[in-house]
């Protein structure tokens, strides 16, 4: 299987961190990795797994394909594991990788084909896998460190970008929630939205209920089937969809032999949930990508609409893009520290985080995806002004 996959207004005048850097060996001692992960035929290959073998280090690869990896001087003798959905995993050197002159590591597909006699029914395969979720993904107290993007859209263009660097004390997917949360960063997009639409509480919380794995659902209300089969680190893999009426589906990426769910979509808000293995073979959530596939319509408020003239809709349609990026590990309670955040309990874009330019000028930021950067684009044509220079202006200053 492949995949190819106001302020202007007013008169204010407004003047990612990661573009492009080249590896150094900076008087920091941080080896920058950047590179692209492509297939035999130089098509680009999303969501690759890039981790530092024996350790918890790792990322995920764009739609593009492109990815980067800040690491320690410790690891220039490390060995960087690649693996993805439907190729041969491989493996090299960071010292190797940083000498190709082209920063490119190229897959090999996998193909795939499986013996019908050797597949059990559909939805056996689905409870089966459901059934060992919790022996199969990290269940014990572990802390993720996440990037968190959230942009509100009226009328099918973003208007408003919310980020916010987390750290989540969580037990994996095999439970209901997660245990604490706390936004250790954040900053804002200049707003332009005239409806001004929220949701009740942040948005990781919608996140964790919109996961199948989590929330749960009643397996025989869906018409199972296998759709396609693929294979990940070695072993095979088959993809399991159920559907319930003609738009309501859930797909799974199911380990024939183990039973692991590397790979959730679903209908629900159009989401993505990409899992990959740590060093012991246990699986975690690396991506997560979601975007209301049927936006509301949301009347505007009528001072609004006094303040817009006579030429003001009655009404915006409302959605929100979200993206998740898990940027770290940790397993030792020792160093899992987490401060019990208040905010979560609102909206995003209403917790109470002060913006520290200094935390993202050094922040390891990943590549953008196309989901990001279509969202960029548009945000940049609302006022004539790049995302980063919104971001200085419209968030409030660490003091």
């Amino acid at each position: 299987m492949r995949y190819k996959s106001m302020l202007s207004a007013r008169g204010v005048t407004l003047l990612m961190f990661f573009i492009s850097i080249p590896f150094s060996y900076s008087q920091a001692k941080v080896l920058e990795i950047e590179g692209v992960i492509k297939d035999e035929f130089d098509y680009p290959i999303p969501y690759v797994a890039i981790n530092v073998k024996g350790t918890y280090i790792g990322t995920s690869s764009t739609e593009e394909g492109t990815f980067y990896l800040a690491l320690s001087a410790e690891n220039l003798a490390s060995t960087l594991s690649v693996s993805s959905l439907g190729y041969e995993s491989t493996t090299i050197s960071v010292k190797d990788f940083l000498a190709l002159e082209n920063k490119v590591i190229v897959l090999k597909e996998n193909v795939t084909t499986l013996s019908e006699i050797q597949i059990k029914s559909p939805d056996y395969y689905v409870k089966e896998s459901l059934k060992r979720l919790k022996s199969n993904t990290i269940s014990d107290t572990h802390l993720l460190k996440l990037l968190y993007r959230r942009a509100s859209i009226e009328d099918g263009t973003a208007k408003f970008l919310v980020e916010h660097y987390m750290k989540v004390l969580d037990k994996g997917p095999s439970t209901s929630t997660v245990k604490k949360i706390e936004v250790a960063e954040g900053r804002k997009s200049a707003d332009y939205r005239i409806a001004k639409d929220k949701q009740h509480s942040h948005a990781i919380n919608y996140m964790v209920n919109h996961n199948p794995l989590r929330r749960g659902f009643a397996i025989k209300d869906f018409n199972w089937k296998k759709t396609g089969d693929t294979n990940y680190d070695g072993e095979d893999v088959l993809i399991i969809e159920g559907r319930k009426g003609k738009h309501n589906f859930r797909r799974f990426y199911i380990g024939i032999d183990t039973y692991r769910i590397y790979k959730v979509e679903t209908s629900v808000s159009n989401a993505v949930f990409i899992y990959k293995k740590n060093k012991e073979g246990k699986l975690y959530l690396s991506y997560h990508n979601r975007a209301w596939n049927k936006p509301r319509e949301q009347k505007l408020e009528e001072h609004t609409r006094k303040i817009m003239g006579k030429n003001a809709p009655e009404s915006v349609m409302v959605a929100f893009r979200q993206e998740v990026y898990v940027l770290g590990l940790e397993t030792d309670k020792k160093n899992m520290n987490i401060k019990a955040f208040g905010g979560i309990g609102s909206d995003m874009g209403d917790v109470k985080v002060r913006y520290n330019p200094n935390f993202w000028r050094n922040f390891s930021m990943p590549p953008d995806t196309k989901f990001f950067k279509k969202i960029k684009k548009e945000l940049k044509d609302n006022f004539g002004v790049p995302l980063e220079t919104q971001f200085q202006f419209a968030s409030k200053t660490l003091k």
